[in-house]
């Protein structure tokens, strides 16, 4: 069964926002791209540094560490020092709260 926590009100995830969400599966962030929303591992698969606060390049998230890039939609890895894509994961609007599926 699929288990959807709450992140926040979607009120809060504004067009170009992102916010951490902390889970027991680790830290996920969570992306609104021109009201789309992504929701990835808040984690480098190359070092394990955390991505949120990377630079985001359209449709991209930069590592702030190495600069490994990857694609918040699709989680695939776009340069190295990464060869790794981030996993990614189901994220929804339900009754005006922002979730994430983390058993996907």
């Amino acid at each position: 069964m699929a288990e959807w926590i709450n992140v926040a009100p979607a009120s809060e995830l504004q067009a170009g926002s992102r916010k951490v969400v902390f889970t027991e599966i680790g830290p996920i962030v969570v992306f609104n791209l021109a009201d789309e929303l992504y929701s990835i591992k808040d984690a480098c698969t190359h070092d394990g540094a955390e991505l949120a606060s990377g630079v985001l390049d359209g449709d991209q998230i930069i590592c702030p560490r190495h600069g490994s890039r990857f694609c918040i939609r699709t989680g695939k890895v776009q340069s190295p020092p990464a060869y790794e894509d981030v996993e990614t994961f189901p994220t929804r609007i339900e009754n005006e709260t922002v979730q994430v599926n983390i058993d996907s």
